[in-house]
């Protein structure tokens, strides 16, 4: 089955212009958008086989994808992790990692200028 031409379009030029979005390309599998929590557990899976470029694009958007202008564009920072409708409540840093202890740049003050 070839992928339809819209889907390529979407995959070759606007995932570049998203931040967080990565393109994992499974030769013979249907392209699927997954979404991860933080830590990378699966959320759900969409599949986008049927959709034109419009509604994929609409798509990631409301899931609260940052569309930058260019590949090249920095992200501000309220979106460094988005979509955040994905996220734990909890802040990565107060996730503890395997061994039981939280990760060390937490230990800094917080920002004073946040």
């Amino acid at each position: 089955t070839g992928h339809s031409p819209q889907v390529k379009a979407f995959v070759t030029q606007d995932i570049p212009l998203y931040h967080n979005l990565e393109m994992k390309h499974l030769p013979g599998a249907d392209p699927e958008l997954v979404l991860l929590s933080l830590r990378y557990e699966e959320l759900e899976r969409i599949p986008l086989s049927d959709m034109t470029r419009e509604e994929i694009n609409q798509l990631v958007q409301e899931l609260g994808f940052y569309r930058k202008e260019t590949p090249d564009t920095p992200v501000p920072e309220e979106f460094q992790f988005a979509p955040a409708k994905s996220l734990p409540i909890l802040l990565p840093c107060h996730v503890p990692t395997a061994d039981g202890k939280t990760p060390s740049k937490c230990d800094k003050e917080e920002h004073p200028d946040l």
